[in-house]
């Protein structure tokens, strides 16, 4: 099992100080990616509008690790844009580069392509193959500004001869099918189902793979967990349990703002004061028991080797959930040491 870090707060109060501090420790320790996602117009996630930006900063004070988008929006970008910002990203790294396509599940952040939303899958699912093409240094024909075929290339050319390409996959089975069907890695996480349903849904992509005649060897299942490492179960539990009811309520105001102009009745705000706590709740029990590595290092041992038993073959550490910079920080010596256990 190899471990990363993945980021996707918005809390403002330092901005970039965890991320890069973060990326020097994992560099240094041997963590095998960085992750940063893509996120518009909300506090959840907000500090990371373009990826690839962050990702060039990291590029600057790393030298060994991998550095990913996690993810790129794709019906947002054309493909060749996203070729090419990855591209200037892998020559500053000298080739430590890959990428993760969403489908995007905000209407709100498709005011860059409103056209895209109703075919976002379809889009996502057709950028793979285009921009796995261009980055072998192949040229394909897009229509300019005045109607007619051009033949483009990529500039820069990238360093590395081939981009490994993950799509992340949550609630939609076509999207894990269709990731089968593509070659591509996974990147889940537990947010909108149980262990048992990931199991099964990673039981399709595993078969689309061999239908489609994909080693499944060569590819990647990574799966998103929160995680905050201590000693004492009791005192992890109360470090981490506010914190994360408030990152839970963030989350919940993200998703309802998203969904006003497709379910406008189903809202958390619209619940009663009771409702909502039963639901934060409930929220953090399930993570905290069976979905995280918040706890101890035996308590955690066990939801990894359950994700390994299901497939999973990295773990996506996300650290910045609302805990105290400074401990999250200091926190990354006993992850590291977790890290090294034997899985």
């Amino acid at each position: 099992m190899e471990f990363g870090l993945i980021f996707f707060s918005g809390d403002e109060s330092n901005k970039y100080n965890l991320i890069l501090e973060s990326a020097k420790f994992a560099d240094k320790h041997g963590f095998n990616a960085i992750w940063t996602p893509e996120r518009h117009f909300h506090k959840f996630g907000g500090l990371y509008p373009n990826p690839s930006v962050i990702s060039a900063a990291i590029s600057m004070i790393t030298k060994r690790i991998q550095i990913r988008s996690g993810s790129i929006i794709a019906p947002l970008h054309h493909p060749v844009r996203i070729a090419e910002e990855w591209s200037i990203v892998d020559n500053l790294s000298k080739g430590r580069v890959s990428i993760s396509l969403a489908t995007g599940f905000s209407p709100i952040d498709f005011i860059f392509q409103p056209d895209n939303w109703n075919n976002r899958r379809e889009i996502s699912f057709e950028y793979v193959e285009t921009i796995r093409k261009l980055w072998r240094g192949e040229s394909l024909f897009m229509k300019d500004g005045v109607g007619e075929n051009t033949e483009v290339e990529l500039f820069p050319r990238p360093i590395s001869n081939e981009l490994e390409i993950w799509l992340t996959c949550t609630k939609s089975e076509e999207t894990f099918r269709k990731a089968g069907e593509l070659g591509c890695n996974i990147l889940t996480g537990l947010i909108d189902m149980s262990t048992e349903e990931l199991e099964a849904k990673l039981q399709i992509y595993f078969n689309t793979l061999e239908e489609y005649g994909h080693d499944r060897s060569n590819v990647k299942v990574t799966m998103l967990l929160h995680t905050f490492i201590g000693e004492d179960e009791e005192d992890v539990r109360k470090i981490v349990k506010e914190p994360f009811i408030s990152y839970l309520k963030t989350f919940f105001k993200v998703v309802d703002t998203s969904n006003k102009s497709v379910h406008p009745d189903k809202n958390v705000d619209n619940m009663s004061a009771s409702d909502r706590e039963s639901i934060l709740n409930y929220g953090f029990e399930k993570f905290y028991n069976k979905g995280s590595l918040m706890g101890s290092p035996e308590k955690c041992m066990q939801v990894v080797k359950r994700m390994k038993g299901i497939g999973v073959t990295e773990i996506a550490c996300l650290l910045d959930f609302g805990l105290d910079e400074d401990l999250v920080l200091k926190s990354l010596e006993k992850l590291n040491e977790f890290k090294n256990m034997n899985f």
